[in-house]
């Protein structure tokens, strides 16, 4: 069996490992004797205050490195991975995967499912737990890893594993009630599917669920999405306006029993659903602190509440300007009802609010992190821009300026002939960048001049 050897990268100066002479391209084998599988394993056996340390030198060496230190006291050391190891990949088959529905030809990275329990405590992933093994439970209950955010879609053993195409799948609860047990805190998620999970197995899902308040600190349940490259794939349903408002009086009528019962909502509907529903986003308080914010519960009422915020700030005045805003189907009437009030509180700035029709994926994908560059580009050519063009930022790739289908900010601002610029996802750099506001603030302009 071969060993797990962790490449250091970079050290500390003035730091325990810089002073013991490891450098750059030596290996971290084991600790007091220790495997490291993982950071976590590392972070685990690191905080001991006395140390033995086998390394294996750039120069193909053993060697033990004798530590004292204090409790805690970090090494100094970077490796060659932040997660010290591979990520897992999902062994499911999920009918609504996402990624199943991408078309050929786009960036290898875009193609892979991760569905890795570490990811989900550091980065916030949603994950199924179908290839988890009992060690990997014994490891989040020993390092007490928490919280782990959990894809459950259905409670029912045998639906579940239909969903998932996984005959693993339907233990989902019994792991649940094993981290419940040792203090883990979950969220969970629900992505429903017209005529398979929804109705009375939705029901069941919320019910079976809340029996492990506290634990399991919340449950959204989001619309699935459907792309127009479906081929082969089962065939699933959008919902209507009729069966989205079916769904929140569901979600209603269950909040109401927790709250009761258990002093919280628990269970939250995505923004989706009252967008396609045509109803009014709840206050404030139905979000109780925004824990389910990554899955779009919440953004807009958020958005609403941060812009209405930054503009009680600010003095209005008679500032010229003319600046475009492009977004999806989804977000599209809060923009435009936002880029008003903006317009209301300095009535010489002119805001263009454009909607991309997603024709990429098909036009039933109405969320901005998933529209193109050639979209926009190609339903923005000729319109009117004025000075700059904004965007949101999840158009982008995390650590890049390129969309997904690799056309890149600068090449936008070219085509388009404007500046190009993002928007971060909260109101005042919303108002800031549309308003032009200077100093601490922004510079006119975008990106790329």
């Amino acid at each position: 069996m071969s060993r797990h050897i962790h490449k250091i990268v970079s050290v500390e100066e003035g730091s325990i490992a810089w002073e013991l002479g490891l450098e750059p391209g030596d290996g971290i084998v084991s600790i007091n004797g220790q495997e490291i599988l993982d950071i976590f394993d590392y972070q685990y056996y690191v905080e001991e205050e006395y140390l033995n340390v086998l390394v294996l030198t750039k120069d193909g060496e053993e060697c033990t490195l004798e530590i004292e230190k204090e409790e805690d006291e970090d090494l100094g050391i970077t490796f060659d991975s932040s997660l010290m190891d591979e990520y897992h990949s999902c062994c499911n088959k999920c009918v609504f995967c996402f990624i199943d529905q991408m078309p050929p030809g786009m960036r290898k990275t875009l193609y892979f499912k991760d569905d890795d329990s570490r990811l989900s405590f550091l980065q916030g992933n949603y994950i199924t737990l179908t290839n988890m093994k009992e060690k990997d439970i014994d490891r989040i209950i020993r390092y007490h890893l928490s919280p782990i955010n959990i894809s459950v879609h259905t409670t029912n053993p045998e639906l579940r594993c239909k969903m998932l195409n996984n005959r693993f799948a339907g233990d989902v609860l019994e792991k649940i009630r094993r981290f419940a047990q040792a203090g883990i805190r979950m969220n969970s998620q629900v992505v429903l599917c017209k005529g398979l999970n929804d109705g009375e197995e939705l029901d069941r899902t919320i019910r079976e669920l809340g029996q492990f308040i506290p634990a399991m600190e919340s449950l959204s349940v989001v619309p699935v999405g459907l792309t127009k490259y479906r081929e082969n794939l089962p065939k699933l349903s959008l919902f209507g306006r009729e069966d989205a408002r079916k769904v929140l009086a569901r979600i209603q009528s269950w909040q109401e029993y927790f709250r009761k019962n258990y002093h919280t909502s628990f269970v939250h509907a995505s923004d989706e659903w009252f967008i396609l529903a045509g109803e009014e986003f709840p206050p404030e308080s139905y979000y109780e602190g925004y824990g389910q914010l990554e899955n779009g519960v919440g953004m807009m009422r958020l958005l609403l509440e941060e812009v209405k915020e930054r503009l009680e700030e600010l003095e209005g005045d008679g500032r010229k300007r003319e600046v475009s805003v492009a977004t999806a189907r989804l977000a599209f009437p809060t923009i435009r009802k936002l880029a008003r009030d903006v317009e209301e509180k300095f009535p010489g700035i002119r805001v263009h609010v454009y909607c991309i029709t997603n024709e990429f994926f098909g036009e039933q994908i109405t969320v901005s992190g998933l529209l193109t560059g050639q979209d926009i580009i190609g339903q923005l050519k000729g319109k009117e821009l004025g000075e700059v063009l904004f965007l949101p930022e999840n158009v982008l790739k995390a650590d890049e300026d390129i969309f997904l289908d690799d056309i890149s900010l600068k090449e936008m601002s070219d085509s388009l002939q404007v500046p190009v610029n993002v928007i971060q996802s909260e109101g005042r750099d919303f108002v800031d960048k549309i308003a032009g506001i200077k100093g601490e603030e922004i510079e006119d302009g975008g990106q790329y001049e």
